[in-house]
């Protein structure tokens, strides 16, 4: 299910030889509160409600799903029959706001509706404005806010949700 685009990023299935670049970038995109290797590990033994994607930056003579592709980010989700998840998505920071960040969402976004779930469900920092256009731009609505649910306390969790049955009818504004 390699998905090639023309900036030269791939997003394919997350695989256990990508955890080590996945886990550097994890730690520092969310140094404050990274998940750890055992928990990525879990993640991706819930094969059945769980779908993780890479970003792979392919070069010239690289073969995709190899370990040794260019991991720029990834993302991963979490379906059940009446709703699904971000779980997670995060880019290197050296390739952040170059549309990777677009791809792994529109991935997630196409897999919960290919699923059957209704609607997709996020939680962003409440001080990550870049993340929260994002996804604005794709349709999610703030519903909700968690004070105090990152880094230890001080920061709040802003609630955002998409209805995936009207945003695949067409009904909602897509970029």
């Amino acid at each position: 299910m390699a998905s090639t685009l023309a900036a030269g990023v791939a997003i394919v299935p997350m695989r256990w030889w990508h955890l080590e670049s996945v886990f550097h970038i994890e730690e520092d995109i969310f140094s404050d509160e990274p998940w750890t290797p055992s928990m990525f590990w879990s993640e991706l033994a819930e094969y059945e409600t769980r779908s993780y994607f890479v970003a792979t930056a392919e070069s010239a003579n690289s073969v995709p799903n190899r370990a040794d592709d260019d991991i720029v980010g990834y993302a991963g989700l979490c379906v059940y029959p009446e709703e699904a998840f971000v779980q997670t998505i995060a880019v290197r920071r050296d390739w952040q706001r170059q549309g990777v960040g677009t791809l792994l969402l529109r991935t997630l976004i196409g897999q919960a509706s290919s699923r059957g779930a209704p609607r997709l469900e996020l939680e962003v920092r409440a001080d990550n404005y870049v993340a929260q256009h994002l996804y604005e731009t794709h349709g999610f609505r703030r519903v909700g806010v968690r004070k105090g649910y990152y880094q230890h306390g001080r920061t709040d969790a802003v609630l955002m949700s998409l209805d995936l049955l009207r945003h695949h009818s067409g009904n909602e504004r897509r970029p």
